[in-house]
């Protein structure tokens, strides 16, 4: 499952479930839909900034959904970054916030590398973006035919990536791998870019970020390539209804089935509890069916776990 099988004719493919959601399927989502309740709105217990961190240790600050940053090799990577009210291309309607994000931009170390996965609005936000541009101008990776969009942010120049290709960008080895997915921003430009994960690796660290993925065998193969993943940044959320989402975001019996797979030393949810409107499962319920999962499957508590909003993960490195 490598080469060119992800190519289209217009765009990208998945080769492991090529399965594409239709009209039909939406509707019968929103028709059959008993979405949970979620809350208006959580305040979160306020969390320290994250210092900056050396180069003999991993960190991962956990902002929200997808967004983290990530410091490995002594640099400041920034993952999916989504600091707006709504992850939509509308002000006024959409997927809306439930809770802050857990650190202000300001109160970060900095960002010598941006990483954006795909281009769905919960992963690629122009205000954000434009933000990010104005405080610190990193260079950006993300996935072809993603460039484009990032242009629209004043980032210009952003290294584009087919899946295994790997750049060394910012003092750090970036390889961009498989997930299985699919990309859009408007109704007539599905699969048009490609989507994916990331891979980043310093001197004795490895980290590997998922972006969004559903279960697939890309997950054993990205842990035979990589076989010292240090932290692994896997969804466990936004998996409800499962008829319609099983092939684009794992649930969290799958998720602990990917650590497994990819040989992680230790994981972190993500992917849950921010955006209402993106998902029919209580926002509740993927931290507790992480548990249930990980417990069923003999992984150790503190092997798979989540963040509290804002808060960082210190690792040192392998000894």
């Amino acid at each position: 499952m490598t080469g060119p099988a992800h190519h289209a004719p217009q765009g990208f493919r998945n080769p492991h479930d090529p399965t594409v959601r239709t009209l039909r399927d939406v509707w019968r989502w929103r028709r059959e839909s008993t979405p949970a309740p979620w809350p208006a709105w959580i305040e979160d217990a306020p969390q320290p900034p994250p210092p900056r961190a050396g180069a003999d240790r991993i960190a991962a600050t956990f902002i929200g959904h997808a967004s983290f940053l990530v410091q490995v090799g002594g640099r400041c990577v920034l993952l999916d970054p989504v600091w707006s009210r709504r992850a939509s291309p509308l002000p006024f309607a959409g997927p809306k916030r439930v809770r802050a994000p857990g650190q202000p931009l300001a109160a970060l170390p900095g960002c010598d590398l941006l990483l954006v996965s795909h281009n769905h609005y919960d992963h690629l936000d122009l205000p954000t973006l434009r933000a990010v541009r104005r405080r610190w101008a990193p260079p950006a990776v993300t996935g072809l035919d993603n460039a484009r969009h990032l242009a629209k942010a004043g980032i210009r120049g952003a290294r584009e990536l087919d899946w295994w290709d790997g750049a060394e960008v910012a003092g750090l080895r970036v390889t961009y791998v498989p997930a299985q997915h699919f990309s859009a921003r408007t109704p007539w430009d599905r699969n048009r870019s490609l989507w994916g994960g990331f891979v980043l690796e310093a001197p004795g660290a490895c980290v590997y970020f998922a972006g969004d993925s559903g279960w697939c065998p890309w997950f054993a193969e990205i842990g035979r390539r990589f076989p010292r993943i240090d932290l692994a940044l896997l969804p466990i959320g936004a998996y409800a209804p499962r008829f319609f989402m099983r092939t684009q975001h794992m649930d969290p019996d799958e998720a602990v089935m990917a650590h497994r797979a990819l040989g992680a030393r230790r994981s972190i949810g993500m992917h849950f509890g921010t955006f209402a409107g993106l998902t029919d499962e209580p926002i509740e319920e993927p931290e507790a069916w992480l548990a249930r999962a990980r417990a069923a499957q003999g992984v150790a508590a503190d092997a798979f776990t989540t963040l509290p909003f804002g808060a960082t993960l210190e690792m040192p490195l392998r000894g």
